[in-house]
């Protein structure tokens, strides 16, 4: 059972987020590539196609989803925030985009053939997260996947955030937020009967574009780099983020 205490910070939080900042921020250039990368992942990862339902938990005012939604047969974007949902639906409207629905809600009915997270568990009080893989499997279709992207408890750029910009760390996050380990991430959801795995995901270009959120072809770089980076096993047990991919069988 979540925390009553908890979820309220959260929507004080985001609902102040959601008022104007994180429109103009998610619009930015590098920004935007984040999310046109984060989705060619799901689209990888998953395996989703034109037929396919998506269920995305946490979705904010649907920027991944609207960019996922020309790939898809279906996506239900869930949120808490009331000013990110009324978001979410303005800019489906404005795109015309008729394949999402977003709902204020923290669950949606029937099966999926994908369930995202896309920054969303670390956010999570400890019980609720432990609860989340069974919920999850019980969302998914047979054969379906359950994808997710959150920081890591190992991350250098976390520990340099800290020393030498804590107040843009504060910015950027809520009260009640912190940092996965991969792997107790990973096995929360292989103890629900998934199959699941947990893989870095970048090193430096995702807090590159929260520190540079206009510096498009910098982000492009940095992520160049990141896939090189990531060759070496020191530097993914240093990564950022971290993606858990987990299907059910």
């Amino acid at each position: 059972m979540a925390d009553p205490e908890v979820l309220k910070r959260e929507l004080e939080y985001h609902e102040k987020l959601y008022s104007g900042f994180a429109q103009r921020h998610f619009a930015r250039s590098a920004v935007r590539l984040l999310r046109c990368h984060m989705v060619a992942r799901i689209l990888h990862l998953t395996g989703v196609g034109k037929d396919s339902r998506v269920l995305s938990l946490g979705c904010g005012i649907g920027d991944t989803e609207l960019l996922l939604a020309p790939y898809v047969a279906e996506i239900v974007g869930v949120d808490l925030s009331p000013a990110a949902i009324r978001q979410a639906r303005a800019d489906a409207e404005r795109l015309e985009i008729r394949n999402v629905r977003f709902a204020e809600a923290s669950d949606a009915e029937g099966t999926f053939d994908a369930v995202m997270a896309i920054f969303f568990l670390h956010h999570l009080a400890d019980d609720a997260l432990a609860d989340l893989p069974r919920q999850v499997a019980s969302r998914l279709a047979p054969g379906g996947t359950f994808y997710s992207l959150d920081p890591s408890r190992h991350r250098l750029s976390g520990a340099l955030g800290r020393l030498l910009v804590p107040w843009m760390m504060r910015r950027y996050q809520s009260p009640d937020e912190r940092e996965l380990e991969p792997e107790a991430t990973r096995r929360l959801f292989s103890g629900a009967g998934l199959e699941a795995r947990a893989e870095t995901y970048d090193f430096g270009s995702t807090p590159l574009a929260g520190l540079f959120p206009g510096w498009g072809w910098g982000y492009g770089l940095a992520r160049e780099l990141d896939d090189w980076l990531l060759r070496w096993e020191w530097v993914r047990q240093r990564g950022s983020n971290f993606e858990i991919v987990a299907r059910r069988r």
